[in-house]
């Protein structure tokens, strides 16, 4: 499978890729984890967000959304971490955190994520840590991590 891999603003992408984006949450988050919930929270199209993507012939495959990349001093917040339920097992959540973390990689801020629970091991394998005790979230227990620099080779 070949795959297409994108890092954009908001300004850059398509009312389709938009469209895209927006749909694989609301499949995978609201249908396929029933849980309902406001998905569509004002972050997307903010001029401090970044949307990385995978596509195989024109289909998006994964996703995930970085928050406050720029150069205000809030930490930087990857969220919306996904990969279609047709393409699991095909190390895809790998490929994507890489992509995205190796786009941070000069970034002098802090980064945080909030993990759904069990995939903590999943985001430590990337230098991430816990930073507090788990909570329920959308009835989804989670845990916020935070990156420790030094500990993911970029």
């Amino acid at each position: 499978m070949q795959i297409s891999w994108q890092i954009q603003k908001p300004s850059e992408l398509s009312t389709t890729q938009l469209y895209d984006i927006l749909s694989l949450r609301n499949q995978v988050f609201i249908v396929e984890q029933n849980c309902p919930y406001q998905d569509i929270d004002g972050l997307d199209l903010l001029a401090g967000t970044l949307h990385v993507t995978a596509r195989a012939e024109g289909t998006l495959i994964a996703c995930a959304r970085i928050l406050h990349h720029d150069a205000g001093t809030e930490p930087v917040k990857i969220g919306r971490v996904i990969v279609d339920s047709a393409c699991r097992g095909q190390k895809l959540g790998q490929q994507l955190m890489g992509k995205t973390m190796h786009h941070l990689q000069d970034i002098k801020k802090a980064i945080h994520l909030s993990a759904q629970s069990h995939l903590t091991g999943f985001y430590r394998s990337f230098g991430f840590e816990p930073v507090s005790a788990e909570y329920l979230e959308d009835n989804i227990p989670h845990t916020n991590m935070a990156f420790r620099p030094g500990r993911y080779p970029a």
